[in-house]
């Protein structure tokens, strides 16, 4: 059976300082997510509770296409509802009965929170079931907070992946161990793992999954594994349905790829020359692709601004793979148990930071003057007019960038920015 890459230094992932932040922070709220998760489900509803700027948010965060239909809509909570001179729920089912009325192929809703204060007073999930009352079996309704006082930018994925958990039917005892990969992937990488899993025998089955109908059957024969870094709350509801999580490194360029598959070859028991069979060609097509990047990155000091929870994966590739000096890696959060195979991978000079107080952030990234910094749309435009060279996080998450055959693509995500600001300066 295959060996999983660098999961047993514990004691080194343990170890890592970490610096810890509590002040102004620049993020995206949780309903970012949604731009991806309406994309992946496709017979699902977004609905937010919520003002007019988030639905200048989503539509601005999404580039609408004025002839487009999207699969989200923004409940706009007006002044009367706001001072609690209208009820909100009477305001929910009406919006829902139309809606539904104008989109009878609606399979799931799903009732998402935002940020005012009379939405936050409202009992979503209770409005969820009510729904469900009203209007029988063939519509189901879920609800979860996509609010920036409670999630950030990809952390409205994991509490709307853990609320569609709710409805999983436990596994009969008698199944057989199958595979769950959890986290939302983009089709062709889905499709690419899919491939690989078959090849090497492992039964397996993706969540969310693109029918919300389809949803899989969770127990303890269930191993799954983390395709997105993010995901803390998910994994928690998984592992009380009794589910099992395979450690790894996560897929993102080739040594975390070939870590992230070999958890579950090992899992699965498969041969290690099936394995290799498997894995091996496409594993050194992709690290050709990345010899060709690495002398445009190697030796490169980049700084990472918390934002996207990709931070700590992202850095493991750019320092191993690419040659890059890490100065600082920031992450808006840190679920150590999730990330040990990657804080093992990471050098003991490493300067970890959760959280953000944006403002020292900023002084020390100012003071380190790197050559890439990674950072959310709000901070890379100042840094760039003061001559500091960006990475957009935001682009790390709509952009295929798992497995093998998109390692050269995420490598490319970094190396563009510098090359580009190479030809201005001629």
């Amino acid at each position: 059976m295959p060996d999983h890459v660098a999961t047993s230094n514990r004691s080194q992932a343990d170890a890592l300082p970490v610096l810890r932040q509590r002040g102004q922070h620049e993020v995206f709220c949780g309903l970012t997510g949604i731009m991806w998760l309406h994309r992946k489900i496709q017979d699902a509803f977004f609905l937010v509770i919520g003002s007019r700027t988030c639905a200048h948010l989503l539509q601005s965060a999404a580039g609408v296409m004025i002839f487009a239909e999207p699969r989200f809509a923004t409940a706009i909570l007006e002044e009367g509802d706001l001072a609690g001179l209208a009820d909100a729920n009477d305001e929910i089912d009406r919006v829902v009965a139309r809606l539904l009325a104008r989109r009878p192929e609606i399979r799931t809703l799903f009732l998402v929170g935002s940020c005012p204060s009379e939405v936050i007073k409202l009992d979503l999930s209770r409005a969820a079931e009510r729904l469900s009352k009203s209007h029988g079996p063939s519509v189901r309704f879920v609800s979860y907070s996509g609010s920036g006082l409670e999630t950030t930018f990809t952390q409205g994925e994991d509490a709307c992946l853990a609320s569609l958990l709710r409805g999983v039917a436990p596994a009969s005892p008698r199944a057989p161990s199958s595979l769950l990969v959890v986290g939302t992937l983009a089709d062709p990488v889905e499709d690419g793992f899919r491939r690989s899993f078959d090849a090497l025998g492992i039964p397996v089955q993706f969540f969310p999954p693109r029918r919300a109908w389809e949803l899989p059957e969770v127990g303890p024969q269930t191993r799954y594994l983390l395709a997105q870094p993010f995901l803390a709350e998910t994994g928690a509801a998984l592992d009380r349905l009794g589910a099992q999580r395979l450690p790894a490194a996560f897929p993102f360029g080739a040594e975390g790829t070939r870590s992230w598959l070999a958890a579950a070859a090992s899992a699965f028991e498969v041969p290690r020359a099936r394995f290799e069979d498997v894995v091996g060609p496409a594993e050194r097509r992709a690290q050709a692709a990345l010899a060709k990047i690495r002398t445009a990155l190697e030796g490169k000091r980049v700084f990472l601004f918390p934002d996207s929870q990709l931070e700590i994966p992202l850095a493991r590739f750019l320092h191993r793979e690419l040659g890059m000096e890490l100065l600082e890696v920031g992450t808006p959060y840190l679920q150590r148990e999730h990330l040990a195979a990657e804080l093992a991978m990471l050098p003991a000079s490493v300067v970890l930071s959760e959280g953000q107080d944006v403002e020292r952030q900023l002084d020390r990234c100012r003071a380190a003057r790197p050559d890439l910094v990674v950072c959310g749309l709000g901070l890379a435009n100042p840094l760039e007019v003061e001559g500091i060279t960006t990475k957009w996080s935001i682009e790390l998450v709509f952009t295929p960038v798992h497995g093998f055959e998109h390692a050269a693509d995420l490598a490319n995500l970094f190396s563009r920015p510098l090359l580009r600001r190479g030809r201005l300066a001629v």
